[in-house]
């Protein structure tokens, strides 16, 4: 019975919902991985609330740690619907940002030519090894008196601050991009007439592209982690500001409340770069 209606099927031009794709998948793999990836990505942030909201219960609980119940969820999402209506959020945002950028623009400026002298030059290399180990492993904060000393203006101190964090990673990833580069491809270039100006703009600076932005996204996480004890400093604007001046008048939800801004705009900046690198990548599904 099912060979003869399944030949009825085939002369009157049905065919059966399986093959009705001509045996394509009705989900394909890129999309079924997105749809797994977007499902972790929700269970750990539900998982993330769960422990929040414990964490808000325990506290409020607790005869010694009630005054801080305002970091529970609830206050907390609250004031951050009010800080973003009354654009409260926009406003203690900008000036961080700013700081950010021009922190990192330096830290670009100064890394990625100092990169390529240390991947091109061995003795170069050699000669700043030591040096630059020593001082990477200063930590960014131990300059903020030499800091307010050296400059005029607090925003200069804390742009000077966020760079010295920041160009560390920009410095030994382009270091390390260049030196993985095909010598061969130097020869053939210079074989062809290339000059210097040729190898670096036509050579070196694309090859070493995904390797810059990837030591850009390591300079982003530590100049926003590095960011809000700056703005500690005499600065009256910006999110670390704003922290602190929530711990003084115990506005302890306005203090959370700034503690997710401060989390949802690094998490969006370093996804957006790394759809960048990943833009950027030499490597191709086959």
């Amino acid at each position: 019975m099912s060979e003869t209606s399944h030949a009825l099927n085939q002369e009157a031009g049905f065919t059966p919902a399986s093959r009705a794709a001509s045996g394509k998948p009705l989900v394909s793999d890129g999309m079924k991985n997105a749809l797994e990836s977007l499902g972790y990505s929700l269970a750990g942030l539900a998982l993330l609330l769960a422990v929040w909201w414990v964490g808000g219960r325990m506290v409020e609980a607790s005869d010694d740690l009630y005054a801080f119940a305002d970091f529970a969820p609830a206050p907390t999402l609250e004031r951050l619907s009010e800080m973003v209506r009354t654009g409260e959020a926009v406003q203690i945002t900008i000036p961080s940002l700013i700081r950010v950028a021009s922190g990192l623009f330096w830290a670009i400026a100064i890394g990625v030519p100092v990169g390529i002298l240390v991947g091109a030059i061995t003795g170069f290399r050699k000669l700043t090894n030591v040096p630059f180990q020593f001082l990477r492993m200063i930590s960014p904060l131990s300059w903020m008196p030499i800091a307010v000393m050296a400059f005029a203006t607090w925003e200069g101190a804390i742009v000077f601050l966020i760079t010295v964090a920041a160009i560390w990673p920009v410095l030994f990833s382009t270091a390390s991009g260049l030196r993985r580069i095909e010598p061969s491809w130097f020869k053939v270039a210079r074989n062809l007439g290339a000059r210097p100006w040729h190898l670096l703009f036509v050579i070196i600076l694309p090859a070493i592209s995904q390797d810059i932005l990837s030591g850009i996204r390591l300079a982003l996480g530590v100049a926003w982690i590095i960011l809000v004890p700056a703005e500690y400093l005499g600065v009256t604007s910006g999110l670390g500001y704003a922290i602190n001046d929530a711990r003084d008048t115990l506005e302890y939800d306005r203090l959370a409340a700034t503690v997710v801004i401060i989390g949802v705009i690094g998490f969006s900046l370093d996804s957006l770069l790394q759809l960048a690198i990943a833009k950027l990548s030499w490597l191709r599904s086959s």
